[in-house]
């Protein structure tokens, strides 16, 4: 006898932006759920729902994930129920 096995529901990224950039790029909405396995994943989510936006948070941010800031890398692996934080970059001279 086989046994059902369900499936089991994959969990969701956490995505959160400042204020100023939720501002300015996401309606004021600073915090979003998004399936993706890596960074490019994210980024690729976020440009479906806010169109241009995956170029800007390319150019324009650096990346926490679970609080630890991460070289941008866009293949770097996000786990399930991780929170990947978008940080405009600091520019100086």
């Amino acid at each position: 006898m086989q046994a059902d096995i369900a499936a089991t529901p994959v969990k969701a990224v956490k995505v959160t932006f400042t204020a100023g950039f939720s501002r300015r790029y996401t309606d004021s909405i600073r915090e979003f759920e998004v399936q993706a396995k890596n960074i490019r994943g994210v980024i690729r989510a976020m440009n479906e729902l806010f169109p241009g936006l995956g170029e800007t948070l390319e150019e324009e941010t650096s990346i926490a994930i679970d609080g630890v800031i991460h070289e941008v890398d866009y293949t770097q692996p996000v786990k399930p129920g991780s929170e990947v934080f978008f940080i405009p970059r600091i520019e100086g001279g």
